[in-house]
């Protein structure tokens, strides 16, 4: 029997809930309220299945789940604002600025520099916003040639 046929509908929000206040806090929450007069049906989706479905899964552990959005939000496009909810995520789940923007900086190469940007933007707000800037990257040091 699927966890869908044993559990009511109710069960599955309040599961999805859990799980999207432990990784998304208040941003997602904000979220699912923005839906409320619009498309309550969709913040309902988000919460069951999303979180308490598929974002729960055991395979990843929520630090990858963030790392897989992360790239697959900059590679989109255009999803800034949830770009905005998952760099807080990211940051709850245990991922530390340093590894967000080399993640972001990661996907340049396979998306392309204005989306790579768009999303670095979107991360340094998040970063503002929670006192983490700037981020304590040291940039590595070029090779010199030495005269022969």
């Amino acid at each position: 029997m699927s966890n869908e046929q044993s559990t009511t509908r109710e069960e599955r929000f309040a599961h999805g809930l859990d799980v999207l206040r432990r990784v998304d806090g208040e941003a997602g929450q904000r979220v699912i309220d923005s839906l409320a007069d619009i498309s309550p049906e969709l913040g309902h989706q988000i919460v069951s299945w999303g979180f308490g479905e598929i974002y729960d899964r055991p395979g990843l552990v929520p630090r990858d789940r963030q790392l897989v959005t992360l790239g697959m939000l900059t590679a989109l496009g255009g999803c800034e604002p949830q770009l905005e909810v998952h760099v807080n995520a990211a940051l709850n789940v245990g991922l530390t600025p340093e590894e967000i923007v080399e993640t972001l900086l990661h996907s340049a190469g396979y998306c392309g520099f204005p989306k790579a940007l768009n999303a670095t933007f979107m991360a340094k707000k998040v970063f503002a916003e929670r006192g983490l800037l700037p981020v304590g990257r040291q940039q590595p040091e070029r090779e010199t040639a030495t005269p022969a």
